[in-house]
């Protein structure tokens, strides 16, 4: 059995290196000295940069305190938490474990990456409608800034359950792409878009206030988009690639 070496994600630790298979174990050769899994600092909960009322009329307080303190908070902590259980199967060098630990790292993970951008692409100032390279881009990849909205709200309607309607910028052709993402798989390992833009599907996002009617939040949400911080992102994702 081989297991490729391959660079870890950020935050994330590595393992690797060939060993053989027993049983329900990989037993590295004797030969190969122990991994070192050194200590790191948590996850951390960003704070919002604005207050929970901040967006009122269009996201209430509520949702605003319950989404950030009680959801977002839930994924940090158990981000951290698949963390150390990945760092202790890493020591034990219990492959099997590390596989399991997958999921709880892509949900909660993909959770964190997610929430710490739609708060920053929002804001109470925003709205209106983007200027400069942003709005240039977007009239050439969508035809206009109304198709735009048209396209990501149709996107963002049908995501079935839970999940996430995205912007992104594709590294390969520098073309902004209109994508929806299932539960919190995050936009740039699941896609390799980098992300510009996002509504949060959720329910929890919007049901205090627009109960089951989605439309209606996805409407409000153009209200507060902060396309300064998105205009930023292009930018930014256009000097990475």
């Amino acid at each position: 059995m081989l297991v490729d070496q391959q660079p870890a994600p950020h935050g994330f630790l590595d393992f690797g290196k060939q060993g053989t298979a027993h049983s329900d174990r990989l037993i590295l050769p004797k030969t190969v000295a122990p991994i070192p899994v050194t200590a790191r600092s948590k996850y951390t909960l960003p704070d919002l940069p604005y207050d929970f009322n901040a967006l009122e009329p269009y996201i209430s307080a509520d949702i605003m305190e319950l989404h950030h303190q009680k959801h977002h908070a839930t994924y940090v902590n158990n981000l951290n938490i698949a963390e150390e259980k990945l760092a202790e199967a890493i020591g034990k060098e219990d492959v099997p474990e590390i596989i399991n630990l997958t999921p709880a790292l892509r949900f909660n993970g993909g959770g964190h990456i997610n929430h710490s951008i739609f708060w920053e692409v929002l804001s109470p100032s925003g709205g209106g409608e983007p200027t400069g390279d942003l709005m240039h881009q977007i009239k050439r990849d969508f035809g206009s800034f109304e198709d735009m909205k048209k396209e990501l709200t149709r996107v963002s309607l049908s995501v079935q359950g839970s999940g996430w309607g995205w912007i992104g910028l594709n590294p390969l052709n520098l073309r902004l792409k209109i994508v929806a993402c299932p539960n919190q798989d995050p936009l740039q390992p699941t896609t390799g878009l980098i992300p510009i833009f996002g509504i949060d599907v959720w329910e929890h996002a919007y049901y205090l206030q627009y109960k089951n009617v989605r439309p209606d939040y996805i409407s409000a949400i153009w209200n507060v988009a902060n396309w300064e911080n998105v205009a930023k992102r292009l930018a930014d994702a256009k000097l990475s690639c």
